[in-house]
């Protein structure tokens, strides 16, 4: 979901064209590689699906478990695919459909009795499609009587033009399988029992066969949405094309997404502006507690799209000519300054991510008082921030355009609070 920002971080020059350096092969390597984090983030949501259907065939701790750990392992190629955000229109109008977040949980399901439920912002917060077969929504009446993909894409997400009624893509399976997490800043994700989706008297939460339908529906989605952009990157797909058409244009894109995911979206919207809250609801995977590797598979994109290299789930490694071999040949100090600028956000993350693995996991970070936790999200901010300088400076020696998403928690904090 594209978060509103309040300033942008603007460079405007005239681009000339370098000798050495093949921008067209530093293009088609930036393709290359989006073809196949979305190819890989296809095949770990087409084994996520199997992991479902598993689920849902024979409810136990053990298939619950197993579908965690396959949406966890859909993840990681997913997250690096966001450095392709904010630079490619196609990207864009597309990436709500996948990973859209925060989320009003009882818009799907059953919720908590401190839930706060329908609001002035939101009169479907607590709507609960999975228990209700009928429901009114802007006016109409929907039959939900039957969970199918085309319910959910067409009539329920983004009920009313409301962002946070997402009822589609990763965050909504994410709840399906975990539930709320009810420990606010304390340890402990969401504990959603198998018992969800035993049919019978056994049930839990009620309409264990809705749930399991909307699970799968869901899921089925997520998994057509992703081979709609593995085929917008593949050799005659539309962003492949687009971003090749103009090769100054194709550069600065890949600029835009590096440094507006750098800057605006992880430095600012999900990481400062959550430590400046203390707000675990402001983590983006927030049910499963698996916020520290989003945040450090989105740096890695970063690093991906600069570096020209990405290593698949499969281990192998898809490269090519590279921006850093553009800035290279062009100012070669400013090439080693932004690896070591990529090296350090990674260092950073890193060390967060280890913290969250050894028992302080994100959302505790985010905890008033927690000066540890804030230290290593701190790190990571700081980190996030110094490397969009150095993506500003490779803009002014290209001689390019780019425009930065901006955000107020770095641009203009006391709007925070307003």
């Amino acid at each position: 979901m594209k978060l509103a920002a309040s300033t942008a971080l603007a460079l405007t020059l005239a681009a000339p064209a370098f000798a050495a350096t093949d921008k067209a092969e530093v293009l088609g390597t930036y393709a290359d590689i989006a073809e196949a984090g979305y190819q890989d983030s296809l095949t770990t949501a087409e084994a996520l699906k199997e992991a479902v259907d598993a689920l849902i065939a024979s409810p136990s701790e053990d298939t619950l478990a197993a579908a965690r750990e396959a949406w966890l392992a859909a993840r990681v190629p997913y997250q690096q695919t966001e450095a392709y955000r904010f630079g490619n229109a196609i990207v864009d109008d597309w990436e709500g459909k996948v990973n859209a977040w925060p989320l009003d949980e009882g818009l799907i399901d059953y919720v908590s009795d401190d839930y706060e439920g329908p609001t002035d912002e939101n009169e479907y917060a607590a709507l609960n499609i999975i228990a209700n077969p009928q429901v009114s929504v802007a006016g109409t009446e929907v039959d939900a009587s039957e969970i199918t993909p085309e319910l959910i894409a067409d009539a329920i997400n983004e009920a009313d033009g409301i962002e946070t009624n997402v009822a589609r893509g990763y965050h909504a399976i994410e709840f399906l399988l975990w539930g709320q997490d009810l420990n606010g800043t304390d340890a402990g994700a969401g504990d959603r029992p198998y018992t969800d989706y035993v049919t019978g008297e056994d049930c839990t939460g009620g309409n264990c066969d809705r749930r399991a339908d909307y699970l799968v529906a869901a899921t089925d989605l997520l998994i057509a949405d992703l081979e709609e952009m593995v085929a917008a990157w593949g050799e005659e797909g539309e962003a492949r094309a687009a971003v090749l058409e103009d090769e100054n244009a194709g550069i600065s894109a890949m600029l835009t997404g590096m440094g507006s995911l750098s800057y605006g979206e992880q430095a600012g919207e999900r990481m400062r502006l959550g430590l400046m809250l203390n707000d675990p609801e402001e983590e983006h995977d927030c049910f499963s507690d698996n916020t520290h590797n989003s945040h450090f598979y989105d740096g890695k994109g970063i690093q991906n799209v600069y570096l020209g290299s990405y290593t698949r789930v499969d281990g192998s490694v898809v490269e090519g000519p590279s921006l850093s071999d553009l800035v290279a040949e062009t100012d070669p100090a400013l090439d080693d300054e932004m690896k070591a600028k990529l090296d350090a956000t990674m260092a950073a993350l890193t060390e967060m991510k280890e913290a969250a693995e050894n028992g302080m996991a994100y959302d505790q970070m985010l905890a008033l008082g927690n000066t540890e936790g804030e230290a290593l999200i701190m790190a990571s901010v700081d980190g996030l921030i110094d490397q969009t300088r150095s993506i500003e400076r490779v803009v002014s020696a290209l001689e390019l355009d780019a425009e930065f998403e901006g955000s107020d928690s770095l641009d203009n904090p006391s709007a925070v609070f307003q």
